[in-house]
């Protein structure tokens, strides 16, 4: 696993429950500003290892569930939200600025 995936990893491991974040947001925090599709790159692959990483609480700018087809099950990823209290309609969380998790503004300024 490349450091880069590590570092990713380790951010999304801090989301809580209830609470998304974007691809672009988690790529800016570990230093690859253009860096959204290898955050989503790293989703894919992050249910090959030991320690959970809520890879469902990680979605597209807009709060849009672009990821749900890389879930075993079409609802998935919705469904896990959803026990989380987050609303999803039509693949897309409803008030996503108000369950959106910045990491530089929840972590300041820890470094991973």
């Amino acid at each position: 696993m490349s450091d880069l995936y590590s570092r990713i990893y380790d951010v999304v491991r801090l989301i809580p429950a209830g609470r998304a974040t974007s691809y672009g947001a988690i790529a800016r925090f570990v230093g690859s500003p253009r860096g959204s599709r290898m955050v989503g790159w790293a989703m894919n692959q992050c249910y090959a290892h030991k320690e959970y990483t809520p890879a469902h609480r990680v979605v597209n700018r807009l709060g849009m569930l672009s990821g749900k087809h890389h879930f075993p099950g079409e609802n998935v990823m919705q469904e896990l939200l959803e026990s989380e209290g987050i609303v999803v309609i039509d693949d897309q969380i409803q008030n996503f600025d108000r369950v959106f998790w910045d990491p530089f503004k929840e972590l300041g300024g820890i470094t991973i």
